[in-house]
C-alpha cells in the first residue's frame, strides 16, 4: 500500500469512527431534547395551527435525495398573483424566535441517526438548487448535509447564495474533526449572539472558489461589512 492509499485509508476509517460518534451523540441529543421538541411543537400550534412539521426533499450525500423534516415555522400566505410571500413575511414573531434558537432543527436529530446527515456540512438544499450550481454542486454534495456549517457560522442568511456555496465548498476541501468541532462551538456563538458575516472567512473561501475555478481571485469584499 502507497502513502497515499494508506492516507485515504486512515481517512475513512476516522470518517466512519467519527460518523459512530455523532449517531451517538445525536441518540442522546434526541433524549434530552424531547422536553424543548414537545414545547416548541405548543407554540408552532400556538402560532401557525397544524401541520407542526415541514417535509421537504433535499439532495444528500452524493446528491441522493432524502426527505428533511424540520418544525414549521412559516405559513402560506401568498401574493395576488399566488406565489409565496417572502420569507420575513411568513414568519411571526415566535416562529422567528424558534429558528434564531434552532429549535426548529431537533427533527433533523433523525437525520442524523439514519445517516442522510451530520452534525456539521454544508446545509442540504433542493435538488434543482444543487443542479444549478453544476460541478460545483457536485463536489458540494461529496459530503453529508450538516445540522450546521462553515456558511451558518459566518452570516448565514446575512450572505448571498455565492458567498454560502464558496464557504461550503472551502469546508468541503478542508474538512476535519478539529474544523467540525470548532463550527458546533461557532454555532452556540451565533446561536447566543445572533448571525454576523465573518470578513476574513470570506475573503479566504472567495479565493479558495477562485483558485478552484482557475480564476485570478479579486477580492472585491469592504472591510467593514454590514454586520446584522
Amino acid at each position: 500500500m502507497n502513502a497515499d492509499s494508506e492516507t485515504r485509508a486512515e481517512f475513512h476509517s476516522t470518517a466512519f469512527v467519527w460518523q459512530a460518534l455523532q449517531c451517538v451523540v445525536a441518540l442522546v441529543a434526541l433524549l434530552l431534547a424531547a422536553l424543548p421538541a414537545a414545547l416548541t411543537a405548543i407554540l408552532v400550534w400556538s402560532s401557525l395551527g397544524r401541520p407542526l412539521l415541514f417535509r421537504q426533499l433535499r439532495s444528500g450525500l452524493g446528491g441522493r435525495p432524502f426527505t428533511v423534516v424540520k418544525f414549521r415555522t412559516m405559513h402560506e400566505a401568498r401574493d395576488a398573483s399566488g406565489q409565496l410571500l417572502p420569507d420575513s413575511a411568513r414568519e411571526t414573531s415566535l416562529t422567528r424566535l424558534i429558528r434564531r434558537l434552532r429549535l426548529d432543527e431537533i427533527p433533523q436529530l433523525m437525520s442524523i441517526l439514519d445517516g442522510n446527515m451530520s452534525f456539521v456540512g454544508p446545509r442540504p438544499l433542493l435538488p434543482t438548487t444543487i443542479a444549478a450550481f453544476g460541478g460545483l454542486g457536485q463536489v458540494r454534495g461529496s459530503v453529508r448535509p450538516g445540522l450546521t456549517g462553515w456558511a451558518q457560522v459566518n452570516g448565514n442568511t446575512c450572505l448571498t447564495d455565492k458567498e454560502k456555496l464558496a464557504l461550503d465548498l472551502w469546508y468541503v476541501d478542508n474538512r476535519s474533526v478539529l474544523l467540525d468541532l470548532r463550527i458546533l462551538l461557532l454555532t452556540v456563538s451565533v446561536i447566543v449572539r445572533g448571525e454576523r458575516v465573518c470578513d476574513a472567512s470570506l475573503r479566504t473561501a472567495r479565493a479558495h472558489l477562485a483558485a478552484r475555478s482557475g480564476r485570478v481571485a479579486v477580492d472585491t469584499l469592504p472591510v467593514n461589512r454590514h454586520i446584522t
